[in-house]
């Protein structure tokens, strides 16, 4: 409860039935989780779309250090290896990008076209609610006035408070009927709304990870060598660290 509203009288009489209130709020709280929703599926979006930019932006770094490296020139086969790996990852990142580029199109943009619309649907809320607001004053002002003794004076005022009731109840009683019309359209509308948006997205996936087991396909075809289990690989790199430990160079004192 608004705490500017505590000792603001209160009409006797029923403004909003309780079963219209529950459904307002009903359908308010459901739009409001939507919004909620909305937005932290955009910044998961984002989050994932940066990283995947990254990576193979690091990717294609990392092979294009490697092949610039001195250790690369006397061996001519693990020179055509690193190519392979470089051209391979120039070739990922180029898919990836593609696959930014229609997430960006066909997720991305629709998100914040939908993200959009809630501030004016808020604002139509906080309006209901000061034209609810002005509706008890009124309706409050008028019951005074019926309990008052019915002189010349107190009649008068009466019908005056009639008078300044009823646009203020018309107003409050339309904005009310169109939102709970319209709250319920607006949250059921999301499935057709996003629903082409999420199958590009798969599609996008689809596309771009059919493209990778081509790209990787083509350089494990390239890359011509006996495979080595973990544990061999692990045993190799020990004896070749172990016999550049033996040089003075790196002898300890």
């Amino acid at each position: 409860m608004d705490p500017r509203n505590i000792f603001k009288p209160e009409p006797k009489k029923q403004i909003v039935p309780k079963a219209v209130e529950r459904d307002f709020e009903r359908e308010y709280g459901k739009l409001q989780q939507l919004e909620e929703q909305t937005k932290k599926l955009q910044k998961d979006m984002k989050k994932s779309i940066e990283a995947d930019l990254a990576m193979s932006k690091s990717a294609v770094k990392i092979s294009s250090d490697l092949l610039a490296n001195p250790l690369c020139e006397p061996d001519p086969g693990f020179l055509e290896m690193v190519t392979a790996l470089d051209t391979a990852m120039k070739r990922m990142d180029a898919f990836n990008q593609e696959k930014v580029n229609q997430i960006q199109k066909t997720v991305m943009d629709p998100l914040k076209r939908f993200s959009s619309v809630f501030p004016s649907l808020n604002m139509a809320v906080k309006r209901r609610e000061q034209a609810l607001q002005e509706y008890k004053r009124l309706q409050s002002k008028l019951e005074k006035y019926e309990e008052k003794e019915k002189t010349g004076a107190a009649i008068a005022k009466l019908h005056q408070a009639r008078e300044e009731l009823r646009p203020v109840r018309d107003d409050f009683t339309a904005k009310n009927t169109q939102l709970l019309e319209e709250m319920p359209q607006f949250y059921n509308s999301r499935v057709d709304y996003f629903k082409p948006s999420f199958e590009s997205l798969i599609r996008a996936q689809v596309v771009y990870y059919t493209e990778m087991s081509r790209v990787f396909g083509d350089l494990a075809q390239q890359v011509d060598q006996v495979e080595l289990t973990d544990q061999e690989r692990e045993r190799e790199n020990e004896a070749r660290l172990a016999e550049l430990r033996g040089l003075s160079i790196v002898a300890d004192d």
